[in-house]
């Protein structure tokens, strides 16, 4: 299988390459012959200072050794042409020179040099600096190149996290507004890949199923889990479970979907089943926070039972509640992520501050789920939550 990860596990290797940029051909030979015996160095030889700049380019150096003195281009010039060309402007420099003047050495550094000698130097002495510089020179390209990989990685998996983002989104369902049941949600993903989603379906014609699912986590891992999880949930027509029985569903869930089996994920969910003839909702709260339902009157129930969470013990006996469903009531179901804000003074915005709020700002249509989900950005100081925004409202006629 061919690997497509553009993120190199190893360094590129590069051989010491010496330029020398001398008129005097005797000096290019007695370079030459100094280097001829390391098969790890690889020396060119300029005599033209004219070209100089166009071979540095070309044969792309480890590093340069430069004389000072020179017809036409002198070695202060070139200096300050290296140091000005993108391709060579980190390539270091030693200047050669038969003079050892202070100021000319400050004239060296000033301009760019990164090295100054007397010429001609014992090849102990030139051999040392050659690779000293060339050494600090290859991990500077090593480096760029391992921070350019990263950031080609970070790209691409940026890239398929959004890919998983949206197709999260996509198995969320659309609104619908018939046989005697409204439907609005708000899903605002957070920085990070969360595991939260949630979806609705007729069960048969008396029967509405309504769920809400929050795996514990971040990343591509949650995200799978809650995706398998959902498509476990839309399986009735395929399956001979009982979907219209919350506990049924929970003890299948956490048959199916165990932490041992799914690298320690697990998941909160609240799952209920109403009943339109005798308006009634059937749930189980498995870990989650309890829905709330809120009657025309502004009078609350908050739906939540005494259940572990899925995938934690492998026995556990999950029961459900029913309770009745006056008209026009509408009910709350949402994750963490629309309550557990932490404020400036590190206190955490608690559930019953954000019950409160939808039940004082409750409309028709997401009005208030809106205006919850502006409240916590301003509380929290942040436009990107830390967590995945989610809440489904359901309205019973």
């Amino acid at each position: 299988m061919q690997n497509d990860n553009p993120l190199k596990l190893t360094p590129k290797e590069y051989k010491i390459k010496v330029l020398l940029v001398d008129d005097q051909l005797i000096v290019g030979e007695q370079v030459r012959r100094m280097l001829s015996q390391f098969d790890d160095i690889e020396y060119h030889f300029c005599q033209d200072p004219a070209i100089a700049l166009p071979t540095a380019k070309e044969i792309k150096p480890t590093l340069i050794l430069q004389d000072l003195i020179m017809p036409d281009i002198d070695g202060l010039t070139l200096v300050k042409f290296y140091r000005a060309s993108q391709e060579l402007k980190d390539v270091p420099i030693i200047v050669l020179s038969s003079k050892e003047e202070a100021t000319t050495k400050a004239e060296m550094f000033e301009a760019g040099a990164n090295d100054y000698i007397v010429k001609l130097p014992d090849k102990i002495e030139l051999l040392a600096r050659i690779r000293y510089h060339s050494k600090a020179y290859i991990n500077l390209l090593q480096r760029n190149e391992a921070y350019e990989s990263l950031e080609k990685s970070q790209k691409a998996l940026a890239s398929e996290l959004s890919k998983a983002g949206e197709y999260v989104i996509s198995m969320l369902p659309e609104a619908i507004s018939k046989d005697g049941i409204s439907t609005f949600w708000r899903f605002i993903p957070s920085a990070q890949l969360g595991g939260d989603s949630f979806g609705y379906h007729w069960l048969d014609d008396n029967h509405f199923a309504i769920y809400l699912l929050d795996v514990c986590g971040h990343g591509v891992g949650p995200a799978l889990l809650s995706v398998s999880a959902m498509n476990f949930l839309k399986s009735n027509a395929l399956s001979t479970l009982n979907f219209h029985d919350p506990a049924v569903v929970a003890i299948a869930l956490n048959k199916a979907f165990q932490m041992s089996d799914h690298n320690g994920l697990y998941f909160t969910i609240w799952y209920g089943v109403y009943n339109k003839a005798d308006r009634t909702i059937s749930y189980i709260s498995a870990g989650h926070p309890p829905a709330l339902l809120i009657d025309k009157q502004g009078n609350m129930n908050k739906l939540m039972n005494d259940n572990f969470i899925i995938g934690g013990l492998p026995d556990f006996p999950f029961n459900a509640t029913k309770v009745n469903v006056p008209e026009d009531s509408l009910l709350y179901v949402y994750s963490d992520g629309v309550y557990e804000i932490e404020l400036l003074d590190g206190s955490i915005w608690e559930l019953d501050e954000m019950a409160d709020f939808i039940n004082e700002t409750k409309n028709d249509n997401a009005d208030e789920i809106d205006g919850l989900l502006n409240k916590v950005k301003i509380l929290g100081s942040k436009e990107i939550l830390d967590d995945d925004f989610s809440m489904l409202k359901i309205k019973f006629h």
